[in-house]
């Protein structure tokens, strides 16, 4: 609410308050329902101008948690969540449930994207699955993108099935909360033969893809590798070696050895997974 006080109308902010009291005094979940979905009357989808301060405030919230993306109105939809006080968890989780099966797209964002402050997490596990498989950007940005729930929650197969389709449909991987934390040799596999899929249909590949590849190079992908340095593109070649300097195989790292300015910018902290992130979203984003 504090957040909203600064952006929204004080009879946004009034109506907010009143709909909180009331979703308090009902059990029958109507109350909540029609507040979600009236919000949009008295909030705006306005991106919030954060300051550090506040961005870091609201971060001590659950580890990881990130607001800088969100809008007035998902923030609204969020605190009305936060409020929706039903004590048993099969009870909750059941009208949730029903919330996302009726919600629309910007709703679904909201709901996916408030995973990691919902008070019964773990039983969602199986809703975040299920809303990867859309195929609209911004629903499944809300749960992929700069949301710890996935890194914290969902068990390997289902991570690397959001990774996978995360590199398909070409989003920023740098946005991936636990990352590196969650890295495992079955995704580098599956990554490598996506890879091959790619060349073999005279296609590229997004150069942050060798980050999953790069803790677990050895004899059979280290070619791979090599393929990409020898890449006239400077960003897949900067992936690559990145890559490289990443893992413990001494053949890969004899080779980031073989450029030592490259070297030297990783070193130094020049030469990030998210400075080349941005650099490919930036030269990809639609004019």
């Amino acid at each position: 609410m504090e957040i909203l006080k600064l952006h929204a109308e004080p009879k946004s902010l009034d109506w907010l308050a009143l709909q909180k009291e009331k979703i308090g005094e009902d059990t029958s979940y109507m109350k909540f329902y029609l507040a979600f979905g009236m919000a949009s009357r008295y909030f705006k989808k306005n991106l919030m101008d954060l300051s550090e301060s506040k961005i870091q405030e609201a971060k001590t919230l659950v580890e990881g948690f990130s607001p800088e993306s969100w809008d007035q109105l998902q923030t609204a939809r969020s605190y009305l969540l936060l409020h929706f006080g039903i004590a048993d968890a099969f009870a909750w989780v059941d009208a949730i449930n029903k919330l996302f099966e009726t919600a629309d797209m910007h709703e679904q964002q909201s709901l996916y994207a408030a995973l990691p402050l919902m008070p019964f997490r773990e039983e969602m596990v199986e809703r975040a699955v299920e809303g990867l498989r859309t195929n609209i950007a911004s629903v499944f940005d809300a749960i992929a993108l700069n949301n710890p729930y996935p890194s914290q929650y969902m068990e390997e197969r289902a991570w690397n099935q959001m990774v996978l389709k995360a590199v398909f449909m070409q989003r920023p991987l740098y946005r991936i909360q636990g990352a590196d934390k969650r890295a495992n040799p079955t995704l580098a596999k599956i990554l490598v033969d996506f890879a091959h899929e790619r060349w073999a249909a005279g296609r590229t590949v997004m150069p942050e893809l060798w980050r999953f590849v790069g803790p677990y190079l050895d004899t059979q992908n280290l070619g791979d590798i090599e393929k990409v340095i020898r890449s006239s593109d400077p960003l897949e070649k900067n992936a690559a070696l990145l890559a490289c300097h990443q893992s413990g195989f001494l053949p890969a790292n004899s080779l980031l050895e073989q450029f030592p300015k490259v070297q030297r910018e990783i070193q130094q902290g020049e030469l990030t997974w998210e400075k080349i992130g941005r650099e490919f979203e930036n030269l990809n984003r639609p004019q």
